[in-house]
């Protein structure tokens, strides 16, 4: 029975090899890793002993160094100060020669100076003496034009003293002339107010006192209205009835008075102050004017001399009565005769 069973135990599955064998590899894998662990802290001992060597090394470098920075920092504060030193020397040195250089330009420049003004009185001594030179030589030519003006005023004055003799003469002779003459022109002006006054004087014997014809001073006047119709320059028949009497005293004075004496009939004309303005007489001028210019060629048309006729337009302005009242307006509204001289 012992041995069935002994059987039946052997005849199962045996982990005791397997069981062996894992150990043996754990017990060796912690062997290695022992082993591993010794030798790498033998590495990092001695890598650590190393490490101090060398930072005790690096220390006392860094002591060095220290020392030779405190060194450097005492001789750079001393070469600071003697740098220091030194500018202030050469900010001397420089304002020194600054000055120098100040004096010496100031002594160049008056020495320059001394020299320019030494040349430039030079030149214009120079200058001067050749204007002496030219002044003398003008005074000379003035000199000479004097002395030749002066036989010019003596010849002058000889003469003007010949002249003034003459004009003696002369000025008794004018003023003789002249006294002819204005007793020639009193004469000449006392026929022609003769003639005036004997023309006159057929023009009233001729025209008689009609209405609106009358003499005003020296002056022989027409209405208007009696040779014009209200705002026209052509004569209507009665005017030219009136004119036509007219013509024949103008042209029996022209064969009595002499070609001696210049005369003119003046033929003036005049409106009353209310303005015209139309297409043919745009102002009182035009109108005043072409009816003195109607009357004239009337008059040469029958015969009278053309040189012995003169036409005149004064528009409004020669009132010979003040007022706007009906009988002023027909009083200004007229064509005067007036026998004058030239």
């Amino acid at each position: 029975m012992a041995l069935s069973r002994s059987r039946r135990i052997r005849s199962g599955p045996d982990y005791w090899p397997g069981f062996v064998d894992a150990l043996s590899t754990m017990l060796l894998s912690f062997v290695f890793l022992i082993t591993v662990f010794m030798v790498a802290q033998f590495f990092l001992s001695r890598d650590v002993t190393g490490k101090d060597a060398a930072l005790q090394k690096l220390n006392k470098q860094i002591e060095q160094l220290t020392a030779l920075l405190a060194l450097e920092k005492s001789g750079k504060e001393e070469a600071q100060s003697s740098l220091a030193t030194l500018a202030a020397t050469l900010d001397t040195t420089k304002k020194q020669n600054a000055d120098l250089s100040a004096k010496l330009g100031a002594a160049e420049g008056a020495a320059t100076g001394a020299g320019g003004k030494a040349d430039a009185l030079a030149q214009k001594l120079t200058a001067e003496q050749e204007l002496s030179a030219k002044a003398q030589a003008q005074v000379d030519l003035l000199n000479q034009q004097i002395a030749a003006l002066r036989r010019q005023l003596a010849a002058i004055e000889e003469a003007l003293q010949a002249s003034e003799a003459k004009n003696k003469d002369s000025a008794g002779q004018i003023a003789d002339l002249g006294q002819r003459l204005n007793l020639a022109l009193a004469q000449k002006a006392q026929e022609l107010a003769r003639y005036r006054s004997d023309f006159f004087g057929r023009l009233r014997e001729i025209l008689g006192n009609k209405p609106g014809i009358r003499v005003v001073g020296d002056r022989f006047v027409f209405q208007s209205e009696v040779l014009f119709d209200t705002g026209a320059a052509e004569i209507n028949p009665a005017g030219k009835a009136q004119l036509d009497q007219l013509a024949a005293a103008v042209t029996d004075l022209e064969r009595e008075i002499p070609p001696s004496i210049p005369w003119t009939l003046r033929v003036d004309g005049h409106t009353d102050i209310r303005p015209i303005k139309s297409a043919q007489f745009p102002s009182n001028w035009e109108l005043s004017s072409a009816r003195a210019i109607a009357v004239v060629q009337y008059l040469i048309s029958k015969g009278v001399q053309p040189s012995h006729l003169v036409a005149a337009g004064f528009g409004e302005f020669q009132p010979i009565e003040q007022g706007d009242s009906e009988e002023a307006l027909r009083r200004n509204r007229r064509i005067e005769l007036k026998l004058t001289d030239r």
